[in-house]
C-alpha cells in the first residue's frame, strides 16, 4: 500500500465508506499538492460530496489513512478543523441579517475579538465587492452575491485548506466567472489549497491543476485536463492547403502511412488522427515536409472533459442542479 505523504495538503490512502450496504467509497487515493487546485468529478452517486465530508471531518471513515494539511485526520481533528474552510453546496448565509453581520458572526465563532474582527469584515467586504451591500439584509442579494458571501465567511478563519463542494451551482455565467476569478486569487495570491467538486466540465477545465475521476466509488482515472483528454479516442489534426495541388500531394504522402483518410476535396481539408502532442505533430509536418508538402493552416482537436467524462464513467454528465451522491447520503447530513 502506497504511503502518506505528510507534506501533502492532502494524503489519502485505502479511503472507504459505506451507508448500510451500499458502498461509497472503495479504497481511494488521492493526494492534493499544497498552493494547487484539485478538482473531483463524477456523476451523482459517485461519492464525491462524501469524500469532502470525510476529509473535512464532519463525518468518520470506515476505513483508510488521511492526513490533512500535515495533520492525522482520525488522531488530530480539531487540529484539521484550524486550517481548513469549507463551503458547501448550498450557501449558508443566514437571510435575516445582513452581510455585515453574517460576517461578524462568523469572526466572533473564530474568536477573532472585537477590532480584529472587524476589520476582518470590512476586509473581505471589499474584497469581495460586497461592501455596497455590507447592511442590507442577505435575503435579497442575488445567487452570486450569496455564493461570494458564503466564501468571504469560509475566509474568516484564514484557511490553507478550502472544500469547495459544487460553489457555482445555480450562478449565471457571468457569476460563474467572477468565482473562478476569485478562487484563483486564493491560489495565486495567498497559496490557499482548493479541493473541488464540480459537474462543470468546463469549470474543472478552467481552474483544476489536477482532476481527478470517481465512478462508483473508485477513481477510474487522475491527472492533468490535458492527461485525460488524450485518454479518450477521436483526437485529430485537421490540414488546409492553399491549392489543389498541395492537396493531393498531402493526402498522396499520408496514404502511405494511413489506410482512410477523412478529407474534404472543396474545402482542401485532410483530418489526421493524433493525440495533440507536439512529437506527434512534429513528425506529421516532417512527413510533410520529406515530401515538399507545406499546408496553408494546422488545427488540433481534442475531446473535451465531456468526451472524457462519458468514457470513464459509461454516462453523460447530469445537469448541474443538486449533487447528493445516495439517498442514505442525505438522510445522514440533514
Amino acid at each position: 500500500m502506497a504511503g502518506l505523504n505528510s507534506a501533502s495538503a492532502i494524503s489519502a490512502v485505502g479511503l472507504r465508506k459505506s451507508y448500510g450496504e451500499k458502498l461509497v467509497l472503495d479504497g481511494v487515493d488521492l493526494e492534493v499538492v499544497e498552493g494547487s487546485v484539485f478538482a473531483l468529478l463524477g456523476p451523482n452517486g459517485a461519492g464525491k460530496t462524501t469524500a469532502v465530508q470525510i476529509l473535512s471531518t464532519l463525518i468518520g471513515a470506515d476505513g483508510g489513512r488521511v492526513r490533512v494539511a500535515g495533520h492525522d485526520l482520525a488522531r488530530e481533528p480539531d487540529a484539521v478543523r484550524s486550517v481548513i474552510g469549507v463551503t458547501g453546496q448550498f450557501s449558508a448565509v443566514d437571510g435575516l441579517l445582513s452581510g455585515r453581520e453574517n460576517l461578524r458572526l462568523m469572526a466572533d465563532l473564530r474568536h477573532l475579538g472585537r477590532a480584529a474582527g472587524r476589520a476582518r469584515t470590512a476586509e473581505l467586504l471589499e474584497r469581495f465587492d460586497l461592501a455596497d451591500a455590507a447592511d442590507v439584509l442577505v435575503s435579497t442579494y442575488s445567487g452570486g452575491m450569496r455564493r461570494r458571501l458564503d466564501l468571504a465567511m469560509t475566509l474568516v478563519g484564514d484557511p490553507r485548506l478550502i472544500f469547495l463542494d459544487e460553489p457555482t451551482t445555480g450562478l449565471d455565467p457571468r457569476s460563474r466567472r467572477t468565482m473562478w476569478e476569485i478562487i484563483r486569487g486564493l491560489v495565486a495570491d495567498q497559496g490557499v489549497t482548493i479541493f473541488l467538486t464540480t459537474q462543470y466540465l468546463e469549470e474543472a477545465d478552467q481552474l483544476a491543476d489536477r482532476i481527478a475521476v470517481l465512478d462508483h466509488g473508485k477513481l477510474v482515472a487522475e491527472g492533468t485536463a490535458q492527461e485525460l483528454k488524450r485518454l479518450v479516442p477521436g483526437g485529430h489534426v485537421q490540414l488546409r492547403f492553399a491549392d489543389p495541388a498541395a492537396f493531393r500531394a498531402a493526402v498522396g504522402a499520408l496514404s502511405h502511412t494511413l489506410e482512410d483518410i477523412p478529407r474534404d476535396e472543396d474545402a482542401l481539408t485532410v483530418q489526421v488522427p493524433s493525440d495533440g502532442r507536439v512529437r506527434s505533430l512534429r513528425a506529421l509536418l516532417d512527413l510533410l515536409d520529406a515530401q515538399s508538402v507545406e499546408a496553408e493552416e494546422l488545427s488540433v482537436h481534442t475531446p473535451d472533459l465531456d468526451d472524457v467524462f462519458l468514457a470513464l464513467t459509461g454516462r453523460p454528465r447530469t445537469p448541474a442542479n443538486t449533487d447528493t451522491d445516495t439517498a442514505t447520503e442525505k438522510a445522514v447530513t440533514r
